[in-house]
């Protein structure tokens, strides 16, 4: 192929990238798959005869959108065999708006089929009209309206009843580290909301609980055990910040792990607390 032809097809390109790859993300829950996803659909774009195309970002959210579901489908029979909870890679400090990539509301969406997660992120968050929804993911407007509809009654919970002041979530998050650790069980504790969960995801590839600890009781338990290691081997803050919407911290393990906490904090309280210590979901966080 021409390298004029390339230029042109990377000029027309490279201005939606992040809109696509924002798309790509809230489909897969994953930077890496999102960037893959959004390459292939560049390379496709190449070998298009684009002097046909009026709506060049509408043609390419089609083709990504597309190219999401066929990964999901695959994606799906992996996760069966994920060792531990699996938790969407971790957003760090994305400059737009974060709402609609707050953890709660990717976990949700890992509940859905993969069109009712399309329909409802192209619909509902994307603010696309259902024709545009049905044209991108091969079904009517009224089975579209109907995916969409299912969906928003799944995640409707995990929508955020209100936003936190930024400086509030990071004195929060800043107070987490410290009482945990330091071991100071009264202060976490205080913190914490009567059914407070606790999520950690290692893939198989580091130290992480199995399973959700569900509870004041077997959150503090869990703390207290952790406690006794951070006295022994320490845990550095690299920083506080926004983690999929989150407040939150970025930490270095004695393990030399990177591993990032985000807190989902209602009324003043912890009610989650999401730990990533998977070092292939970690790649981009520094």
């Amino acid at each position: 192929m021409e390298g004029g032809t390339q230029m042109d097809a990377a000029d027309s390109f490279d201005p939606l990238r992040p809109r696509l790859i924002r798309v790509a993300y809230r489909m897969l829950g994953s930077v890496a798959d999102a960037e893959d996803v959004v390459q292939d659909a560049f390379l496709r774009w190449m070998g298009t005869d684009r002097s046909n195309i009026r709506e060049p970002e509408a043609f390419l959210r089609r083709t990504v959108t597309r190219l999401c579901l066929d990964h999901l489908k695959s994606a799906r029979v992996q996760r069966e065999t994920y060792v531990g909870p699996w938790l969407p890679e971790p957003l760090v400090e994305e400059e737009e708006d974060t709402e609609d990539v707050a953890l709660p509301l990717m976990l949700a969406l890992e509940r859905l089929s993969p069109l009712e997660r399309a329909a409802f992120l192209l619909h509902d968050v994307f603010g696309l009209g259902f024709e545009e929804v049905a044209a991108t993911v091969g079904r009517d407007a009224a089975a579209c309206r109907q995916l969409a509809a299912r969906a928003r009654t799944h995640v409707r919970d995990a929508r955020p009843r209100y936003q936190m002041e930024k400086a509030r979530g990071m004195e929060i998050a800043s107070a987490f580290f410290a009482a945990s650790r330091s071991g100071d069980m009264t202060a976490l504790g205080a913190m914490l909301a009567a059914d407070v969960s606790f999520h950690s995801d290692g893939g198989g590839k580091r130290p992480a609980a199995i399973r959700p600890a569900i509870g004041y009781g077997q959150v503090m338990q869990v703390h207290k055990a952790l406690a006794v290691l951070f006295g022994k081997y320490g845990s550095t803050l690299l920083r506080t910040c926004i983690i999929n919407g989150l407040p939150g911290f970025v930490t270095r393990e004695a393990d030399g792990v990177v591993q990032t906490t985000a807190l989902d904090i209602e009324n003043g309280k912890v009610r989650a607390i999401y730990i990533m210590r998977n070092p292939d979901k970690l790649r981009h966080v520094h």
